[in-house]
């Protein structure tokens, strides 16, 4: 089976400790997003996986062999870079067949392999083409194809789309969505950009400062945060201070705001303090709601406004309909029913 498994797996840079005692386990024909800000260790992560450093504890097994003291070259990686190292003095199919440097076949069967690599991201017929001709969406496309062409049991992304305008990326991130889909390789993609991880993942996990905090669905990170860290990262929250009325499984009624919120909840006791940490999405405009409130600012977010709403000492961000409330309107507002998470003060 072509697993990736991360065991305790931990790096420094001199001083500086990268990559602290991770531990990950990617699935066959799963396409996991390592997901984190600059400097979290995201990238280095995805050089030992693929050989490139050693790590300074633990191991790592690609397709269940201890692959920790094997070069890269030997490991099965196909890695596409973030800004592609193509050559630009080659043709299409002379970089796909760089990809090939050392394998022993003729000169025909490389051709072949070099066609059925252009052929899975749909650049048939492209192989004597200038990469400079290309599109960036193109060049990206001969870079995966390059990756692909010596059948590599798992393919390594590191920030394949950061080098695109925003409009070319998004619909480049569609077409490698697809493309990974259709083609079944387990995947690893490095991303800084949430959308680009929630989009093209089946599962992310989430670096923040070189600890793993939290590995699962899109929908798991941002509906149920593991740490405050988690939730701040991903979206957008507010931290008001409360108290744990009741629990029940992983939900809480929390007393905040002079009112009562269900919360997400992990570890928590009855009449604990808590910081309750709010999406926009949590409170609503509500003529008959108990936490008062002045409109401070509004703005535009598509179908929505995100008002910035003064309650007392607190700034409190709340998605509602566009022109629902002017800028200096008193508002009332309720709690919705989602987007609150709570956790224990100091975690």
């Amino acid at each position: 089976m072509d697993t990736v498994i991360v065991e305790h797996v931990a790096k420094r840079f001199d001083e500086t400790a990268v990559v602290r005692d991770v531990s990950l386990t990617v699935a066959e024909g799963e396409v996991m997003a390592l997901l984190g800000p600059s400097g979290s260790g995201k990238t280095t992560m995805l050089r030992l996986i693929a050989g490139f450093e050693s790590p300074d504890a633990g191991r790592i097994l690609l397709s269940g062999r201890d692959v920790t003291g094997v070069s890269a070259v030997d490991r099965r990686c196909g890695m596409v870079f973030q800004h592609y190292a193509l050559f630009p003095h080659l043709s299409v199919g002379e970089n796909v067949a760089y990809g090939l440097a050392g394998r022993p076949m003729d000169g025909a069967a490389r051709m072949a392999r070099v066609s059925e690599a252009l052929a899975l991201v749909d650049l048939t017929g492209y192989a004597s083409r200038a990469v400079t001709a290309l599109s960036g969406g193109q060049q990206q496309r001969v870079a995966l194809a390059r990756a692909l062409a010596p059948e590599p049991a798992v393919l390594l992304l590191d920030e394949p789309l950061s080098n695109l305008d925003p409009s070319l990326r998004e619909r480049t991130r569609r077409e490698l969505r697809e493309l990974v889909r259709r083609i079944g390789i387990t995947t690893i993609l490095v991303t800084h950009e949430q959308e680009e991880a929630f989009e093209l993942a089946d599962r992310v996990a989430l670096l923040l400062n070189g600890v793993l905090e939290q590995v699962g669905s899109p929908e798991d990170l941002y509906g149920h945060p593991a740490t405050p860290a988690v939730a701040g990262f991903i979206g957008r929250v507010m931290a008001v201070p409360g108290a744990v009325v009741s629990i029940t499984e992983g939900e809480a009624v929390v007393r905040a705001l002079g009112t009562t919120l269900g919360a997400t909840a992990r570890g928590l006791e009855v009449g604990a303090k808590v910081d309750l940490l709010l999406r926009p999405e949590a409170l609503v405009i509500d003529p008959a709601g108990t936490i008062a409130g002045v409109v401070e600012h509004r703005r535009f977010v598509g179908a929505r406004d995100l008002l910035l709403v003064r309650c007392g000492e607190l700034d409190l961000e709340v998605l509602a309909d566009p022109m629902s409330a002017a800028v200096g309107s008193p508002v009332h507002l309720s709690p919705s029913g989602v987007g609150a998470h709570a956790f224990g003060t100091g975690t």
